[in-house]
């Protein structure tokens, strides 16, 4: 495949070149160097929700690759599949750049991009996967812990596109992911299923969050209010409630547990100020490394190398 719009999707080789050109990518940055692959080559990034790292870290990443990113927001193009077809607005991008990233609500909308568009399309978040900022987030474990396999993440709250990332990350990966949430908002279990396939008992699902801490490496949470459910927002706050990653929760952990939440935080609700701001967080270590996981993407899908082992 051509495109990167799931884990599922990838190799283990695949992915495990992907990190390694993120590690390397990043080191090269910060020591000065710039590769200038991508020259005269144009990113359409399109976006049917806002956000603050993913419009950064691609515009970012594409310029310091030497392109040129473009900016789409649903206004400008009457919305994604509203004015016109998702397979013509594939079509007509094909014929004027050179790669597409987009952050859509429904995960068939990437799907119809990649279908119908002949350049690459990445998945820069959908309803139902995540899969930048769940491969940035296995960078940022594997620089903590200097190894990725064994490690066991606990994830609490909502089953949702970052932990169905996860879960196909630790399938191919040879991690550990366990879930704890309240019912009605489980990880699905076709993804636990898919995931158990690759490595058997992977991936679990719980309910209690203490249960999963105990022997966490580390603890990961989310919002509990993603963009288009705001509607749910009062009921969701109350059926979430018990799930916050507070103090009380991380003294049940070892010691060396880490904290990762993939930002917006709503600290109060699904994670206290004091444990986002506290030693063992690495937070904005996530953030910084969409940028650097996101550069290595786009450097292999744009500038493809007949021996390279992505195809995703």
């Amino acid at each position: 495949m051509k495109d990167f719009l799931a884990i599922s999707d990838c190799s283990v080789p695949e992915l495990q070149e992907l990190l390694a050109e993120s590690s390397s990518l990043k080191a090269f940055y910060k020591s000065g160097g710039r590769d200038l692959c991508l020259a005269g080559k144009t990113l359409a990034m399109l976006f049917e929700k806002p956000s603050l790292r993913t419009r950064l870290s691609f515009q970012v990443a594409m310029t310091d690759l030497g392109g040129s990113p473009i900016y789409v927001k649903p206004e400008d193009i009457g919305g994604i599949g509203k004015r016109e077809p998702v397979k013509d607005i594939a079509r007509v991008l094909n014929r004027y750049v050179q790669g597409i990233m987009a952050r859509t609500f429904e995960h068939q909308t990437v799907l119809d991009l990649a279908q119908y568009a002949d350049i690459p399309v990445i998945n820069a978040l959908t309803d139902w996967s995540h899969p930048c900022q769940a491969m940035a987030d296995v960078l940022t474990i594997q620089e903590h812990f200097s190894h990725i396999a064994g490690i066991k993440i606990a994830f609490i709250g909502d089953g949702n596109n970052v932990a169905r990332s996860l879960a196909f990350a630790a399938g191919k990966l040879n991690m550990k992911l366990c879930v704890a949430s309240p019912s009605g908002y489980e990880l699905d279990e076709e993804t636990i299923r898919s995931a158990n396939a690759l490595t058997p008992g992977c991936t679990s699902q719980v309910r209690d969050p203490y249960e999963v801490v105990v022997d966490a490496d580390v603890i990961y949470t989310d919002t509990w209010v993603s963009m288009g459910q705001e509607n749910e927002k009062a009921k969701r706050q109350k059926d979430f409630a018990g799930y916050a990653v507070d103090g009380k929760l991380v003294a049940a952990a070892p010691r060396h547990v880490k904290i990762m939440h993939c930002l917006p935080a709503y600290r109060g609700y699904e994670i206290t100020d004091e444990v986002a701001e506290s030693p063992g967080s690495i937070i904005f270590d996530q953030a910084e490394n969409r940028l650097h996981f996101q550069r290595a993407l786009l450097k292999k899908l744009m500038t493809p190398d007949p021996q390279s082992l992505l195809s995703c």
